[in-house]
């Protein structure tokens, strides 16, 4: 057996059949139950003409029929296409026609909007809907039913060999510009975002050595908040399957719901995505917290988004024994290292082997220095960028014979070797010649006790060429701080020159469905507030 996703899930399921793997609102599947259901629909698409390579959309809110459409891709060495739900037609045009989708496996509710862009995506031959669906003229395209698929589908594990080279792409968020395919081999997948197959010790040589191991692993239950069309949502769901967890998905996130299931499931970790969803999820243990047994709750991680000093602390203080980690990565590096926060309040990561702090020529930074560079994986990195070369030659550039991952997240390092996170390079507001990293001024912004959430962008200033704006979110019961309160709030904890100089205040900030900040729209407010002041 290869390190490729299918073989590595059919070799737990063959490890643990009888274990709970997915649990989504009433509907539950076991190890065994995933697999065969997945074989089902695989045999299917395969029927229907979706061969090795052929790359499937994934257009779905979290389901059971996602995670089995996912493997079912998977078995016939096809490609699933992960598709934001939130995507406008000429987003979701861009998407189909760039991933060179054949087929798409789309939620009832979208099928108008899929019906809307296939005329210009005439690679699509298939569509599967799962669930009620509004009719539609599909034309030449051939629409099904998942469920009818899916049960027309032998569920005989009976598939050609697999490979390690397998592709596995994930479609960035976009939202800085338009998304990008990030392509893995499965088994450099495997290492990099899954951590080898092994969160507890060394990662695993072989599917063999991991299903040996995955019975001998006590039973967990995680939680999954977030959208499967999210890159950290993936790793975890797929580093579930490598430990033999059961994983409690949620179809759309309530702070609410998540406490209700962590007691009747007996959650032991969650994951979720930064503030947007870990300040309702503590506002909801504060106010109703006590009405349920909790207990179970050891970690709420944080993947894609990072959370700020507020929640950590709100967090800890009504659940004393939880861990909160902040899993520092890219849908283009996997999971690089965990953040975290020191007593001057800066964001650091460990010193690892794979990763480094380098300058614009490549070059390591020497430990202790004052110099900024930008954080680069090595090892297990992506190929590339799909149909992108240009973009795959600047993101992951191959110095000295090694392919490196590049990002722009912005560093420098520490004389003991550990890199203090300093922001995103690209989103970095130059303001009269001092450089201003937006997630350091969100962090003090929201640690207003009247803010839920906010976003910073740069913003057009004759004089200093950009000033700080603050786009900002208020709590329910509260007013949005004026501008003159916020800045006396956070020169408590930034320097003067980074506190924001226009703010507009909104009744939601908008974020991708698994919490990605847009700094498009931030900045199109902003400039949009500042000009009408002009």
């Amino acid at each position: 057996m290869s390190l490729n996703l299918a073989d590595l899930f059919e070799a737990a399921a063959d490890a643990v059949p009888d274990r709970a793997a997915i649990v989504c609102g009433t509907q539950r599947r076991t190890f065994a139950e995933l697999d065969e259901r997945s074989n089902q629909l695989a045999h299917y698409l395969a029927d229907a003409g979706v061969g090795p390579g052929d790359h499937v959309g994934m257009y779905m809110r979290n389901s059971t029929e996602f995670v089995e459409a996912l493997l079912a891709c998977l078995k016939i060495r096809a490609v699933p296409v992960n598709i934001n739900y939130r995507y406008v037609d000429a987003e979701l045009t861009y998407l189909f026609t760039n991933a060179e989708l054949v087929a798409v496996i789309a939620d009832g509710e979208f099928v108008p909007t899929v019906a809307a862009v296939l005329p210009d995506a005439p690679k699509v031959g298939l569509v599967v809907t799962v669930g009620p669906a509004a009719e539609a003229d599909w034309g030449s395209v051939t629409a099904v039913d998942f469920q009818s698929a899916a049960d027309s589908g032998s569920a005989v594990r009976d598939f050609p060999e697999r490979s390690n080279d397998d592709l596995f792409i994930i479609y960035t968020g976009g939202t800085t510009g338009m998304p990008k395919g990030v392509m893995w081999r499965q088994e450099d997948f495997f290492h990099a975002a899954l951590t080898g197959g092994n969160p507890f010790g060394d990662p695993y040589s072989s599917a063999a050595e991991m299903a040996a191991a995955v019975p001998h692993i006590p039973p967990m239950t995680w939680m999954l908040t977030a959208p499967l069309i999210h890159g950290a949502a993936l790793y975890s769901l797929f580093t579930a399957f490598m430990v033999g967890a059961t994983h409690v998905l949620m179809p759309k996130f309530d702070a609410a719901d998540c406490l209700a299931l962590i007691e009747r499931e007996r959650v032991m970790t969650m994951t979720v995505v930064g503030d947007a969803m870990a300040r309702p999820l503590a506002d909801a243990i504060d106010a109703d917290g006590g009405d349920y047994d909790l207990s179970s709750l050891l970690v709420v991680g944080s993947g894609g988004a990072l959370f700020s000093k507020s929640v950590r602390d709100q967090l800890t203080a009504a659940l004393p024994n939880l861990i909160v980690r902040d899993g520092f990565g890219a849908s283009e590096s996997g999971v690089d290292g965990n953040l975290e926060i020191g007593a001057d309040g800066l964001l650091r990561i460990a010193a690892k082997p794979t990763v480094r702090v380098v300058d614009e020529r490549m070059r390591p930074l020497e430990p202790g220095s004052d110099e900024v560079g930008y954080i680069a994986r090595s090892g297990n990195v992506p190929i590339g960028y799909w149909g992108d070369p240009e973009k795959s030659a600047a993101t992951f550039p191959v110095i000295d014979g090694v392919r490196m991952s590049i990002l722009g997240d912005v560093a420098r390092v520490d004389a003991d070797g550990s890199i203090v996170l300093l922001g995103r390079g690209s989103m970095c507001i130059n303001s009269g010649g001092e450089k201003v990293y937006p997630e350091e001024v969100e962090m003090a912004i929201k640690s207003h006790p009247a803010v839920m959430d906010a976003l910073v962008a740069g913003v057009e200033d004759a004089r200093y060429g950009q000033k700080v704006g603050a786009v900002v979110q208020a709590r329910e019961g509260f007013e949005v701080p004026d501008l003159d309160e916020l800045l006396e709030h956070c020169r408590t904890q930034i320097a003067g020159y980074k506190v924001p100089r226009v703010l507009v205040g909104v009744g939601e900030i908008r974020r991708s469905p698994a919490g990605k900040a847009d700094y498009r729209w931030a900045r199109a407010t902003l400039e949009g507030e500042s000009a009408g002041r002009g």
